[in-house]
């Protein structure tokens, strides 16, 4: 069984939890991805920001884009899993959360993601059939 590592792809960067949600939205937008990992000043995982977040918890709500920071949107407990685990653990965590990206740690650090698109390139059609269901069948979150 392949670990985290092996199936993650890397050159994730985090969104600082006091940038704007204008500064994420450009990051998203130059990185061409539409999540991104909110950490604190130690570098540590404090949540995660979606494009759907800044739509709907932003813009949708009347707050400013310009002054909301990414840190005032981060809820609860961030869902990840350490870069040694076996590929099962991520699947497991991706499939019981109904999430799609999942960060991935080292030394309390964020040295990737694993997402539904890395589970169809590296592992079996099993393994994406089950995890496309489970997340596909979960109320979008916002």
């Amino acid at each position: 069984m392949a670990q985290v590592r092996d199936v993650m792809h890397r050159g994730v960067q985090c969104v600082d939890e006091s940038e704007t949600l204008v500064a994420a939205a450009k990051r998203m937008q130059e990185m061409h991805v539409g999540a991104l990992p909110i950490c604190g000043p130690d570098g540590r995982l404090t949540g995660m920001l979606t494009d759907r977040d800044i739509v709907v918890r932003c813009l949708a709500e009347g707050r400013d884009p310009a002054t909301t920071t990414a840190g005032m949107l981060a809820q609860g407990t961030p869902v990840w899993v350490e870069a040694g685990a076996d590929e099962r653990e991520a699947l497991d965590l991706m499939a019981d959360n109904a999430i799609r990206r999942l960060p991935v740690i080292e030394d309390h650090q964020v040295v990737g993601m694993m997402c539904v698109a890395d589970v169809a390139a590296h592992l079996d059609g099993t393994a994406v059939a089950e995890l496309v269901a489970s997340v596909s069948a979960a109320p979008a979150t916002s």
